[in-house]
């Protein structure tokens, strides 16, 4: 294949220098025989945490230190440790507690790359499309437990765009050559109608199906961690670098990066971890660290902001994606089925560099438009049906002048500082493997490290090497598991989901027989939480954020499951005085960065009430039945009265928060003007399956047909 061109930034000129770049991908494509020709010094059981920093403070000299433990610097690790090289990773946050977990989800080569290409004869981003594409390939192969193929339908409402676009797909197609995924299509109206009801009928002309990949990338990111640290990579999360290591060569008399000095977040211990060759793969935060190894450096990488929001499943077929290719601001959106919901998104923002990223409204606001203009009339996109939404910064690499963020491409740079720090910066999730060879490829020629070429083409990821598509159905028959669960833990775990299950607790059900759920209306089970410490988790976030995915798929469910998840950490970890300092963490995460806020504040105490005459009478009557006493107010003592009357009964517990949920200046109780904004608010889509408005129309109409309760049956009269 032609060598392709890469972009390397050189140190003494300050300038971005274009480089060719062999990648001998055929000779590779043979695929590793890997668990036969690897040593995997931890195949049975992962060391602790503990266990790593002891490794990382005691070890006298690495080959290769990677800063950044997202899908990057978590590539580098597992590049280098499959080399033989004594690798070490250290991340200040959680594994994938950054961009790596808040993607769109594809693994896709570009569509729109492409088009770029064409149109502006641009080889270089075509060469980045065609290995995009082989990576793509080799990423669903390596881990098949959480990676597949996924149709992504192209509506099509103009017929001279028909051509156009089967033009380009078809390129598409082409320039994956023998790794294409599947063979693109066209669809009839009818027939794209019948695979996607949703869409919106006027002036459909019809639609064009191709294929890319989508993955849990928070997960995927996991298992190339903890994959390296199968092979014997030293690798701890919440260890942050204090500054670099440096001393003089003997030989040119200039200061060489040796290492760095390193802290424990959790105790604050302090310590040095000492290596030939230090590898800044810390996405967003490239610049920070570069100014550490020499504070005169400019910057080289300007961060965008990328929001998604989660939608219910409802909203989307359960095996069919969507792409608008042209907003009403020239940017492309992605509407795909992911975890049994709906993802929509993503935005494309200038943004400054934060570790806690927080989606705005107008950004929200904008993505259900965006829905709203592909859906049919019939489906009322509602902004109350927001279930979650993040944002994500991406390390975009840029002329530091330029501010155009939609016209970058997403390729990255690999650089060697005068002092010997290697960066690779920018990039997409979807090419961390090759970047992660480049990049060691870099290393190893800058710091004489030998070790031989990379081994990850084809390297099985953690919990693929034994998981088959009827894997679930074994953990149905030998563990007594529901269904459902089944099905989640094998596609979340792949072969290590035996080990899950073995952890789960007996339900004392006739079924099922184990495995009892953090929340009703998802598959995550209890067990998850200890086998989550087990692959170093070490808050409340990290379970709710990364090992699942609660927290981007329904924050108010994550929100429920709290309590719960830190009861069984604090256990597990001695939290004995620091539950409450976890669970409010946990708690201000939701808020903040998964979108809670947001939800919450379509409902505040200056929300306006836009009922009409009949419609406030309506709902005035329907409170005024739970207020008997004509207080202005009910309390849960009102509620459950009304409920006993019905013969319901709701914990009481259950009932404190979802009254609180409308009680805007939580005084404790519900009065009838919050009752009305949360009814109007109701009205407007901005709150939806709200359980208080639920509850009450449900016990009203009960009410209703009970009818008065006559003489006789109250036992009065003579």
């Amino acid at each position: 294949m032609p060598g392709f061109h890469s972009q390397i930034y050189n140190a003494s000129t300050k300038t971005n220098v274009t480089v060719p770049v062999l990648h001998v991908v055929q000779a590779r494509l043979a695929y590793v025989a890997a668990e036969g020709e690897l040593k995997q010094p931890f195949k049975d059981e992962l060391p602790t945490r503990q266990a790593q920093l002891s490794t990382l403070q005691d070890t006298e000299e690495f080959d290769v230190l990677v800063v950044g433990g997202g899908a990057t610097g978590s590539g580098c690790a597992l590049d280098a440790v499959t080399r033989n090289l004594k690798t070490a990773l250290v991340e200040r946050n959680d594994f994938s507690s950054g961009t790596s977990s808040r993607s769109t989800k594809l693994i896709h080569g570009g569509v729109r790359y492409l088009q770029k290409a064409i149109m502006k004869l641009d080889y270089e981003q075509y060469m980045m499309v065609k290995e995009a594409l082989h990576e793509r390939s080799n990423l669903l192969d390596i881990a098949p437990h959480l990676s597949a193929p996924l149709p992504i339908m192209l509506p099509v409402y103009k017929w001279w765009q028909l051509p156009y676009y089967w033009a380009g797909i078809k390129m598409y197609d082409l320039v994956a050559g023998g790794q294409c995924l599947k063979s693109s299509y066209v669809l009839s109206k009818n027939k794209a109608l019948e695979l996607f009801p949703m869409l919106k009928k006027d002036k459909l002309v019809g639609a064009i199906v191709y294929y890319d990949g989508q993955h849990n990338d928070a997960r995927m990111n996991l298992a190339i961690a903890l994959t390296a640290a199968r092979h014997g990579a030293a690798i701890a999360n919440y260890t942050e670098v204090v500054h670099l290591l440096k001393k003089t060569d003997a030989g040119t008399g200039k200061e060489k990066v040796c290492g760095a000095r390193c802290r424990d977040v959790i105790t604050g211990n302090e310590f040095d971890v000492r290596a030939k060759c230090v590898i800044n793969a810390t996405g967003p935060f490239t610049d920070s660290l570069r100014k550490m190894d020499d504070g005169k450096n400019t910057n080289i990488c300007q961060p965008s902001a990328g929001v998604h929001i989660v939608i219910p499943g409802y909203y989307s077929p359960d095996n069919m994606g969507l792409l608008d290719p042209a907003t009403s601001d020239g940017r492309v959106i992605f509407f795909l089925p992911w975890e049994k919901m709906t993802i929509a998104g993503t935005t494309d923002t200038p943004t400054d560099i934060t570790a806690h990223p927080i989606p705005r409204e107008e950004d929200i606001n904008f993505i259900l438009n965006e829905v709203r203009n592909y859906l049919s009339p019939d489906v009322e996109v509602r902004r109350g049906d927001v279930l979650a939404a993040w944002s994500g910064i991406r390390p975009l690499v840029t002329d530091p002048n330029s501010k155009d963020t939609q016209s970058i491409c997403r390729n990255h740079i690999v650089n060697v500082s005068d002092s010997g720090l290697v960066t690779i910066a920018g990039g997409k999730w979807t090419t961390y493997r090759s970047m992660a060879e480049e990049t060691l490829d870099a290393a190893v020629a800058a710091h004489r490290l030998g070790g031989g070429p990379s081994k990850t083409v084809g390297l099985v990821l953690e919990g693929g090497q034994d998981w088959s598509p009827t894997l679930y159905i074994r953990l149905v028959q030998d563990y007594g598991l529901e269904n459902e669960v089944a099905q989640h833990l094998a596609a979340t775990y792949g072969g290590k989901a035996f080990d899950v299950a073995k952890m789960a607790r007996v339900t004392g059900k006739r079924w099922p027989i184990v495995g009892n759920r953090l929340v009703s209306e998802f598959p995550y089970i209890e067990s998850e939480v200890r086998y989550a410490v087990k692959e170093y988790a070490c808050t409340a976030i990290d379970v709710i954020a990364r090992r699942t995915r609660l927290g981007f798929l329904n924050v108010q469910a994550a929100d429920e499951a709290l309590p719960r998840i830190v009861d069984i950490m604090g256990k597990m970890l001695d939290w004995s005085d620091k539950k409450r300092t976890e669970l409010e963490a946990a708690k201000k995460f939701l808020y903040l960065e998964m979108g809670y806020r947001s939800r919450s504040e379509q409902l505040t105490g200056t929300t306006e009430i836009t009922l009409d005459t009949q419609e406030v009478a309506k709902y005035t009557n329907r409170f005024h039945k739970f207020d008997k006493d004509s207080k202005g107010f009910i309390t849960t003592v009102d509620v459950q009265r009304v409920l006993q009357n019905i013969s319901v009964q709701i914990d009481e517990n259950a009932l404190h928060e979802i009254l609180n949920e409308v009680d805007l200046n939580k005084n404790g109780q519900v009065e009838l003007n919050e009752f009305l904004q949360l009814m109007s608010a109701v009205k407007k889509g901005q709150v939806s399956d709200s359980r208080l408005a639920i509850l009450m129309k449900t016990a009203e109409e009960s009410l209703d047909l009970r009818g008065p309760v006559t003489v006789d049956r109250s036992g009065g009269g003579v």
